[in-house]
């Protein structure tokens, strides 16, 4: 796989200082169930890597000490790890907000088929990748019957009351493009999937978020292999809108890789490109001084253009 990185590290990207922080993104562990073409952390099913019990309590000690407000869970498939009931009620214990990032399918396979259940009983917020509303183009991105999968545990979720009007159970949708492209108006495309998936499949849901592919891990790879690297990087740059900086998720979120490692955002995880706050190369959570990260510096790279080009993108989609 061709690495991005060097094509990103040197860029002119604008200074960001950090907010308050309010989240913590975690990614438990790189295991999957799917291998998709753009998945930015190139999970799947061979993976090995996963978060240790000791370091799932040090997250659940620093949401604390912290005063988080959101953990949110990605992957991988975070389902797939074996602490991950463990962390979901604890952290609801602790009346803190939890975020599921669910690939859908996972909720399908025989093994995991309690889990809906579960995520509804402990009201954790699901955000579900579904990067189109076409079984042609779903199947093509992520996988043959994927999109089938994805259909059957939406409906579960429904029944559940998931998406349901005032259920508290909310269920937000992803869109990726399936190509080197921006994404389109993302409240246009809500309204697109809202009628195609009720249409056709009875299927409910609150919100899309619209995102940006970015030009890293696997994605980026494929990029550079059929040269099309230093045009998408182009758009993404020649895109760029200022109003984007302030809404960044980067301002007042933590990423923290399945080791421990703590880092500005999860894009900068995928790159192996260390906290801005501190001067050490790397940082674990075991270490990490709170007041490091008052007002501190985030570390950015040319793959930052991503998040602020067009209507802007984050993992709660657009921001303008």
């Amino acid at each position: 796989m061709y690495d991005s990185k060097p094509l990103l590290i040197n860029s002119d990207f604008p200074a960001l200082l950090r907010k308050p922080l309010e989240v913590l993104q975690v990614n438990l562990g790189y295991l999957c169930n799917l291998s998709c073409v753009h998945c930015h952390v190139n999970a799947g099913p061979k993976r090995t890597e996963m978060m240790s019990r000791e370091t799932v309590d040090q997250v659940l000690a620093l949401t604390e000490a912290a005063n988080i407000h959101t953990l949110d869970l990605t992957g991988g498939a975070p389902e797939m790890h074996p602490q991950f009931l463990y962390l979901v009620r604890t952290a609801r214990q602790l009346g803190i907000k939890v975020i599921d990032r669910c690939n859908l399918t996972i909720l399908e396979d025989p093994r995991y088929r309690f889990l809906a259940d579960f995520l509804a009983e402990h009201r954790v917020e699901i955000v579900a990748s579904l990067p189109c509303y076409l079984q042609e183009n779903v199947d093509k991105q992520r996988g043959k019957g994927v999109f089938k999968d994805s259909l059957a545990a939406l409906q579960r979720l429904n029944r559940l009351g998931y998406g349901q009007l005032d259920s508290g159970l909310e269920l937000n949708l992803v869109f990726n493009p399936q190509d080197a492209v921006l994404p389109p108006d993302q409240q246009q495309l809500e309204q697109a999937y809202k009628q195609h998936l009720q249409q056709h499949y009875g299927i409910v849901f609150n919100r899309l978020f619209a995102i940006a592919n970015m030009p890293i891990q696997r994605f980026g790879s494929s990029l550079i292999s059929h040269g099309r690297f230093d045009s998408y990087l182009a758009l993404l740059k020649d895109s760029f809108r200022a109003d984007n900086l302030e809404n960044l998720m980067c301002l007042n979120t933590l990423s923290i890789d399945w080791q421990g490692y703590v880092y500005d955002c999860d894009f900068n995880q995928m790159l192996d490109l260390p906290l801005g706050a501190v001067a050490k190369p790397k940082v674990n959570i075991s270490e990490l001084q709170l007041e490091q990260l008052k007002n501190a510096p985030i570390a950015t790279a040319a793959h930052c253009y991503g998040c602020t080009a067009g209507q802007g993108s984050s993992c709660g989609g657009a921001l303008l």
